[in-house]
């Protein structure tokens, strides 16, 4: 009986922290449409790094050199491909002026280093605003670089966009794969409006050429070969000049992987980059998760005994309306209204596959950029 006791009040004090989460940190993803200054239209430099990507920049880069916006330029970085990514991108280039190619051959020190082959990119950058996108991404809309770039300021020089992935009807691993995309999203533009940023993606982020260099680049964390896009933004992202981007038409979408094993290796890379955020970051990321495990399987525990049974099934209830609310208007702001049913679901299977990851990365270290 004691020990039922201790259970039932951990389980409050757990439920507490999933409230502090869901009701107050992820209530944040909500901006008011941002007013357009005409006026404000900053040269742009879009860069795309690619390896062994030919396919996709072929079926990709329509989409960005399509894009509404009077001065931007394309340039593509082929990282020491062994396909014909450097012939497509050279194809690209003869059909428009404004593509600048940067070919990167591999040297040893830098072996294998896509943040190598970023830096040769930027340097090589005509224009201080920088917007980047992965070669199997598109824009959802010919006002990307409109909507990215109208939110740098004097102030905001570092712009976090949606990455999202294209719905696949009839796919549940697709579900899993977007909600966990939009968890992340979440936390990300949550952090930022409360003013810790502490991530971004490289399908869809923009900073200024002046605050790489500032910051000297990647070399505080160039011995690790992920990380160009969250790394950098933990180490730089400040609340006075980091911003976000919530408008539908500032999205792009990728195609998300077929398969459970090829999500999982992707993840692992992703993942092992958190052990080098900011002990803040770190602490607040694995608190949740923890809180999220506990929750779980002291509610399984303690409702299998029926121990203060309607005290837990209420706190139960109330976690999960608290979840809805705001995970609902969250969804219908990042365009992924359709995953709304079965978020309880998909949450317990992104906690069991984020546990998984977390002892696959123990035993082996993640494959990364080849």
């Amino acid at each position: 009986m004691i020990i039922l006791h201790v259970l039932f009040y951990i389980f409050v004090a757990v439920f507490c922290v999933q409230i502090f989460f869901y009701g107050y940190v992820f209530s944040k993803v909500k901006q008011k449409d941002h007013i357009r200054n005409s006026s404000h239209k900053p040269h742009i430099s879009v860069i795309v790094c690619a390896k062994n990507e030919a396919k996709n920049l072929n079926r990709f880069l329509p989409y960005i050199l399509d894009q509404d916006y009077p001065n931007f330029e394309l340039v593509l970085i082929n990282d020491s491909s062994k396909d014909s990514t450097l012939k497509v991108m050279q194809r690209f280039k003869t059909d428009h002026s404004n593509v600048k190619i940067i070919n990167v051959k591999n040297i040893e020190t830098f072996w294998g280093n896509k943040k190598y082959a970023l830096t040769l990119g930027i340097k090589a950058a005509t224009h201080n605003h920088l917007l980047f996108t992965d070669a199997d991404c598109k824009p959802v809309s010919n006002q990307w670089i409109s909507e990215m770039s109208n939110h740098f300021s004097t102030d905001h020089h570092i712009v976090l966009g949606y990455g999202a992935y294209a719905k696949v009807k009839k796919s549940f691993l697709n579900k899993l794969i977007r909600f966990e995309t939009l968890m992340t999203a979440v936390q990300y533009f949550s952090y930022s409006k409360l003013g810790t940023p502490y991530m971004g993606v490289g399908r869809n982020l923009a900073y200024t050429k002046d605050l790489f260099f500032k910051a000297r680049g990647f070399m505080d964390h160039m011995h690790i070969k992920s990380g160009d896009d969250d790394l950098f933004v933990n180490q730089i992202g400040e609340a006075n000049n980091t911003t976000i981007s919530l408008s539908k038409v500032s999205f792009t979408e990728s195609l998300s992987k077929k398969t459970y094993s090829e999500w999982i290796t992707q993840k692992s890379r992703h993942v092992s980059t958190a052990k080098h955020y900011k002990p803040k970051h770190k602490a607040a990321l694995a608190l949740f998760f923890i809180s999220q495990i506990l929750f779980f399987i002291i509610g399984i525990a303690l409702l299998s005994t029926l121990f203060y049974l309607k005290i837990v099934v209420g706190l139960i209830v109330a976690r999960y309306l608290t979840l809805f609310i705001n995970l609902t208007l969250a969804s219908k702001k990042l365009n992924e209204k359709d995953l709304i049913p079965y978020f309880p679901l998909l949450e317990i299977f992104l906690i069991v596959t984020q546990f998984s990851i977390f002892i696959k990365n123990l035993i082996s270290r993640p494959t990364y950029w080849k």
